[in-house]
Formats: C-alpha cells, structure tokens, sequence
C-alpha cells in the first residue's frame, strides 16, 4: 500500500489561478475565497511534498495602475505564497496561456497532466482550463478549490468543464493515499 496519492505523479503540475489577496478577498460563489484558499494551501503542500511542480499565476493590470506584477497590491494570499521553486506567471488578461509563456514552462517542467484550482471559476480558471484541454493537457479542476464571482456563473462553468472531458473532483479524494 502507496501512502502517496494516485494524483501526485511524476509529470503533474499544479497550476493556481489569481489567488492574489485583493481576488480572495472579493465576493465568490460557491465558496468564498478564504475557502479556496485553504483548499489550494492543502494541495499546495501536498505538490510541494511530492515534489511537484507548483505555478502560481497571477494578474496584474497591462497599464500598470496596480503597481505592477510585484507590488503589494498583487501578492499571493499568504497561505499560498511563492516559495523557492515554484513559478510565478504574470498574466494581462483573463487565460494564464494568453500572452504569457506558461506552455513554454509546462514543458520545461515536463508536464503531462494539469491539476487546477483558484478564482473565478467562469473567467481566469475557465479560460485556462479550455486552453488546457486544447493543447493537450488530462486536466483535473479540485471543486473545493475554486469560486466563481457568482454562482450561476460557476455553475456555467462547471458544465462546460464537464462538457470537455475535465476531471472534477475535491481535495481530500485527490490527496486520499493509492491503494
């Protein structure tokens, strides 16, 4: 009997989606953002045990009224913060591929399957997840890690994320230990 989950192998990385504090600590649905937040914490570590990869991504303004990528005003919730050897990506608009060299880092990394989580469900997680799924990646959404800014809108979501063959699940059955 492995104490290691089936999810956490070699070739997944966990990509979190604008878990920035201001994001957080906006209204969201389902779940509010301090609940996504513990939930991708969970993950966080579990990743960084196993020695997998973690990318935060972030969102900054393109005209850079929030201070820019590194200003206070973007930090991650501290709970998920970047620590030595996770990535960092700095996205201008809604999908974390967008404009970005997050595929490049993928393969870098030697990814092979996408665990994803964060806010909002409908824009920044949604639109990354769909690119995912088109260039490739067995995608896996952890429900209890994201939020949408309304639910109706998570909902709406959801199914699409149904309709293209993502894997949903929750954190404790992704970190349950294999058989």
């Amino acid at each position: 009997m492995s104490n290691t989950p089936a999810a956490l192998t070699p070739g997944t990385v966990l990509v979190l989606v604008d878990l920035q504090q201001w994001i957080v600590d906006r209204p969201a649905a389902p779940l509010s953002g301090p609940d996504v937040v513990r939930s991708a914490a969970r993950l966080k570590t579990a990743f960084e045990a196993a020695g997998l990869p973690v990318v935060l991504v972030r969102y900054a303004r393109m005209d850079g009224s929030d201070g820019g990528p590194d200003s206070p005003f973007n930090r991650f919730a501290p709970e998920v913060a970047a620590r030595p050897g996770n990535e960092v990506v700095t996205k201008y608009g809604i999908d974390a591929f967008a404009g970005t060299d997050l595929a490049e880092r993928l393969n870098r990394l030697g990814a092979t399957s996408l665990v994803v989580a964060g806010i909002a469900t409908e824009y920044g997680v949604g639109e990354t997840v769909r690119t995912a799924v088109t260039l490739g990646y067995p995608t896996t959404v952890v429900e209890d890690a994201v939020a949408a800014l309304s639910a109706p809108g998570h909902r709406a979501a959801v199914d699409v994320f149904h309709r293209l063959g993502v894997t949903l699940t929750h954190t404790d059955r992704l970190l349950t230990p294999a058989a």
